[in-house]
């Protein structure tokens, strides 16, 4: 009988695939979440071995992870384009690509590194592809500065909204010092019309849909990595 693959080890095989894509000399976007560590670290082992490439990290905690493992790291002040981001998702819809992310907190750089990509790769395991996004919580970054007003905003465009908390149940802080109002909606039909409606509530600052960023996908399944492109 074939091996059963737990979680962490498709997204593993994900991971490898896409680092397995990188060239010398590219300039990488550097996602953040569980799926886009284990592609940093094999990153870290390729940069070990030799490659050369330097990363745009999407966070403080990718860039700490990347540093610690000989990653050259640049910035948007070296770097205004980026070759290849290779980032995860929370959801991906199987038919259109886009995205549903920010679980990690991250998903405002997320955005910006994505949007400055000729290419997006994002890595899952197969449990993340859905026919329809809203299965999670969609996460949307907001303003500290009057955020009690902005969630009744959210409330009022038909969310359940509940302001992310730390593990100490402190209000949760990106490395923008933005707070993460994760949203419940019913089935997402039309991503584009709901990220257009929630970002013109005043102190919204980004959303984590991602529609039209995504380039490839690949998938870890049972059977070896799954490709989906447009």
């Amino acid at each position: 009988m074939p091996e059963v693959l737990d979680q962490t080890a498709l997204k593993q095989q994900a991971a490898e695939a896409a680092v397995a894509e990188v060239r010398d000399g590219m300039v990488l976007g550097l996602g953040t979440g569980s799926t886009a560590a284990l592609a940093v670290a094999i990153l870290g082992a390729r940069v070990k071995a030799g490659l050369r490439i330097v990363g745009i990290p999407t966070s403080e905690r990718t860039a700490e992870q990347a540093l610690a493992l000989g990653i050259p790291l640049a910035s948007f002040a070296e770097h205004t384009s980026i070759d290849l981001t290779i980032d995860g998702a929370d959801e991906v819809h199987t038919g259109t690509l886009d995205l549903i992310k920010g679980l990690g907190g991250a998903l405002l750089r997320e955005k910006i590194v994505a949007a400055a990509s000729r290419r997006m790769t994002v890595i899952v395991d197969e449990s993340k592809l859905v026919p329809t996004l809203g299965g999670v919580r969609l996460p949307v970054e907001i303003a500290a500065f009057g955020w009690q007003a902005t969630l009744a905003h959210l409330h009022d465009a038909g969310a359940d909204v509940l302001v992310r908390q730390g593990a100490d149940g402190a209000l949760f802080h990106t490395d923008g010092g933005n707070l993460i109002a994760d949203c419940a909606f019913a089935a997402i039909a039309d991503p584009a019309a709901l990220h257009s409606r929630l970002k013109a509530i005043v102190g919204v600052v980004e959303t984590g849909l991602f529609v039209g960023m995504a380039t490839r996908v690949i998938a870890g399944t049972q059977a070896g990595p799954r490709i989906l492109e447009l």
